[in-house]
């Protein structure tokens, strides 16, 4: 048992029986000094990961090898004061597929540069695609946080909570580059009026004159099942999971109207992050108030695997070869971004693997 399991094992004896294994349900693969974004794993088991933009990163990508961080793909491309001509400015969401290509989804929040799509070959270590996502795909205050890549239709689904009340999906279709802004303002994509309160802390924005609010995002956590069927997402400020078929997003002749009539509300969720699904369809997720891991399994049932004050702002999970299930922990709400202005969010922080129920596809 890892030294983090251990330490959350005295906190779990009061949790109710069903549950009294929980601190069995992860572990930690190593301790991190630098505040992770997003993760995934290829099918040969790389483990790559963005750096959240929000503790200003050296590198915008890294891979997790041989037990130390080295940038990804390249320091050419990673490094935040390059001068490359394709420079990865601000990546959070970050997928791979069974081709071994990385797709890294750069925001460019950070140089205020127009968002990209950017297919990294691991094979070949060259560059396999790069799409842009320029206004009105992505307006100006567009946020685009993480995306469900789905190689069947050869299509990325992007999430974008943007300034709220403009919250959408982005469709893009890899092969030809086109990009639609889909279900926007729709009731699936807005944030709740929820507050997130972590550690009996509010989390809280402080505005250019010097306003502290408590900010409400739109859509964030999405994923796919592994038949490329139904794309699950919800807003992170938020206490409702949603679906809708991937055929249904993909088909251009659709009105707006049309579209909207087919979301379906799926199941109850915590406040969360990122997500990600097994071939039984259990939805895995950070329940960020508790400083928990969840799961939201096939019944359409929520509960949780793990709880643990050092699981704090769990985020992002991502399958691996032989059933592996990463996450990571990063502490986004004591960032000076999330904490009025005020920065107390330390290292360590955490690459974890969660013991799923059941395999689920590399990079999903």
């Amino acid at each position: 048992m890892s030294h983090l399991a251990k330490s959350c094992a005295v906190l779990l004896l009061t949790t109710a029986a069903a549950f009294a294994d929980s601190n069995s349900h992860f572990d930690v693969v190593a301790d991190l000094d630098a505040g992770p974004g997003n993760v995934t794993a290829t099918s040969n088991g790389r483990i790559i990961m963005s750096q959240h933009q929000f503790y200003q990163p050296q590198y915008t990508v890294v891979e997790y090898k041989d037990q130390a961080l080295v940038p990804f793909p390249n320091k050419e491309m990673s490094a935040a004061d390059s001068t490359a001509p394709i420079k990865l400015d601000s990546v959070l969401g970050i997928r791979s597929d069974s081709n071994g290509i990385v797709w890294m989804l750069d925001n460019g929040m950070r140089s205020g540069v127009t968002p990209k799509l950017v297919g990294w070959n691991t094979k070949t270590d060259k560059l396999q695609r790069l799409i842009y996502l320029p206004i009105p795909a992505a307006p100006k205050d567009a946020f685009v946080n993480d995306f469900a890549l789905d190689t069947a239709h050869n299509h990325a689904f992007i999430s974008d909570p943007a300034g709220g009340s403009n919250a959408a999906l982005i469709v893009v279709n890899l092969y030809t580059g086109e990009a639609r802004r889909v279900l926007e303002g729709h009731a699936s994509v807005l944030p709740e009026n929820v507050d997130l309160v972590i550690d009996k802390v509010p989390i809280q924005v402080k505005t250019p004159a010097g306003d502290l609010i408590r900010p409400h995002i739109g859509v964030n956590p999405i994923t796919e099942d592994l038949n490329n069927e139904w794309v699950y997402y919800g807003p992170m400020h938020g206490l409702s999971l949603y679906r809708i078929k991937a055929s249904d997003l993909i088909d251009e002749t659709l009105t707006a109207q049309q579209l909207a009539s087919r979301v379906q509300r799926y199941s109850d969720k915590p406040i969360s992050d990122g997500i990600s699904i097994d071939k039984n369809n259990n939805i895995y997720l950070g329940d960020l108030a508790n400083n928990a891991i969840g799961v939201i399994s096939a019944d359409r049932r929520y509960r949780q695997l793990a709880q643990c004050p050092r699981l704090s702002w769990v985020d992002s999970f991502s399958f691996g070869p032989e059933g592996r299930l990463y996450a990571v922990v990063n502490r986004l709400h004591r960032s000076a971004t999330l904490n009025g202005g005020d920065a107390q969010s330390k290292p360590p922080y955490y690459l974890l693997q969660v013991k799923a129920l059941a395999a689920g596809l590399p990079g999903r």
